[in-house]
């Protein structure tokens, strides 16, 4: 499906980064009218990939409900955590959208764009545990995240679950990028504030990562 909007210019970041735990955290990277397109570009990829809840490796639902573009799409079920090339519901993921590849390029470079762009929706009360993003065939490239929506309190550690952690509020607009001696740090949500945004027409975040996966 076409998108509906033009895609703007790549942005550049307002400011320099802030790091926290090794992590750059670009906020306010993208302006109001970039982030409604992206939203919209969403939308049309959860009409071509139904949002579904995976289950954990325990047979506990997750929170979260996602979807995939790109080459391969994320997935879990009482089998484990791994990348698939077909939406469990059948069919092909979508392609990743012009303006969300135009970050990767922008903040990343195109020596080589990414396989799979997950699309994580969070409810009022959804979550996500502290985890790793390891299920790639390598590391040498970043996770780029993206936050659209209510404000979302992200925690990241070190690279074993023990280590010290620390918080920030991620906002509407903001890009985190995890690389480096922050690839495979321990990061999760602990919680959404509903009602910090009206970017989307019903209270939870839409958050994008982008990663390359073999």
């Amino acid at each position: 499906m076409e998108n509906r909007l033009p895609p703007p210019d790549a942005p550049k970041p307002p400011v320099p980064p802030v790091s926290i735990r090794g992590a750059e955290i670009y906020s306010g990277f993208l302006d109001t009218a970039s982030q409604a397109a992206i939203v919209a570009d969403i939308r049309d990829i959860a009409r071509m990939a139904l949002l579904f809840s995976p289950l954990t490796p325990w047979g506990k639902p997750m929170s979260v409900r996602m979807t995939s573009a790109g080459k391969y799409g994320w997935y879990a079920d009482r089998k484990g955590y791994r990348y698939i090339d077909r939406h469990p519901g059948g069919g092909g993921w979508p392609p990743i959208p012009d303006r969300v590849l135009a970050l990767w390029r922008d903040l990343i470079g195109d020596e080589r764009p990414p396989d799979c762009c997950l699309v994580n929706f969070y409810g009022a009360d959804a979550r996500m545990g502290l985890h790793q993003d390891k299920d790639e065939a390598d590391f040498p490239w970043p996770v780029l995240s993206v936050s659209l929506g209510d404000d979302a309190r992200f925690r990241i550690g070190g690279t074993e679950r023990s280590d010290k952690t620390e918080s920030v509020w991620l906002r509407s607009g903001d890009v985190l990028i995890l690389g480096g001696a922050a690839r495979l740090a321990y990061h999760g949500v602990d919680r959404i504030a509903p009602g910090t945004s009206t970017l989307l027409r019903e209270p939870g975040r839409i958050n994008l990562t982008l990663r390359v996966v073999d």
